[in-house]
């Protein structure tokens, strides 16, 4: 099977013109922190390249309860009980920020909902069966041609769980977002989607440089998994610079790099 694979950066790290002639893949991250307008989603629409994809950060409200330290950067805190916002849960409150994440993912044909919960989501069969309502929900108003996928941490990817988080994750169509160099998806669904943070110790190490090993490395492991389509998004202080060169190491593998 021959793969295809996207490169690109989590947000823009140099100047969108300098971006579009580089890589093909954005993921924006400013959709996480706060909701962008309709003019600003409609003039980023207009300026990009054709063959240019979007993926997003979905509305830190649906994945991060109101004490989590991000929602400090909400320029406007949402309506409703803000005690049943976060975590997935299938409140009113959570599928109503997904149907705003929804509309403008639609307004910028968005290929990917990137869904990452904290570490302090808890899990156990309270949380298993909230998820799992959360998901049943949003994936009944979610159009076909919009990948959904979760990037879980803390208790959900470690021992027994990730059982249970693969069989939520078939049972819905969702992809298992991962960071390649701390863990392997359970379970992919139209696109394998890896995020990198940097390698250390813990979840994130953001200043990591990604040697050439790293790199080659990091081929091998898409090379074993093996799966048809696949983007690399780098999260790091060096992902513009790691981003060229992992593609002139793919480039260098005769893979179909776009």
């Amino acid at each position: 099977m021959e793969l295809t694979i996207r490169v690109g950066c989590c947000g823009f790290p140099v100047s969108r013109r300098k971006y579009y002639n580089t890589f093909s893949l954005v993921e924006l991250q400013n959709t996480f922190y706060n909701l962008p307008s309709i003019q600003w989603v409609e003039s980023l629409r207009k300026e990009i390249p054709k063959g240019f994809i979007i993926t997003m950060k979905a509305w830190q409200v649906i994945t991060h309860p109101s004490k989590s330290p991000t929602w400090k950067k909400l320029k406007e805190k949402p309506s409703g009980i803000l005690e049943n916002y976060g975590w997935l849960k299938p409140t009113n409150e959570n599928i109503v920020a997904w149907e705003k994440v929804l509309d403008i993912a639609v307004k910028l044909d968005a290929k990917v909902i990137v869904l990452q919960t904290p570490a302090s989501m808890p899990y156990s069969d309270e949380s298993i069966n909230w998820t799992k309502e959360f998901f049943k929900q949003i994936t009944s108003i979610t159009p076909k041609n919009i990948v959904i996928g979760w990037e879980p941490r803390g208790q959900w990817v470690n021992g027994e769980a990730l059982s249970v988080l693969r069989s939520i994750l078939k049972e819905y169509n969702i992809t298992h977002i991962v960071d390649l160099f701390r863990r392997k998806p359970v379970y992919i669904h139209g696109i394998n989607y890896v995020r990198l943070h940097g390698i250390g110790k813990g979840e994130t190490n953001y200043k990591y440089k990604y040697t050439d090993e790293d790199l080659e490395k990091l081929y091998e492991m898409l090379l074993e998994i093996g799966y048809r389509e696949n983007f690399i998004l780098f999260n790091n202080v060096h992902m513009f610079n790691d981003g060229q060169r992992f593609k002139q190491v793919l480039v260098g593998k005769g893979i179909n790099v776009l």
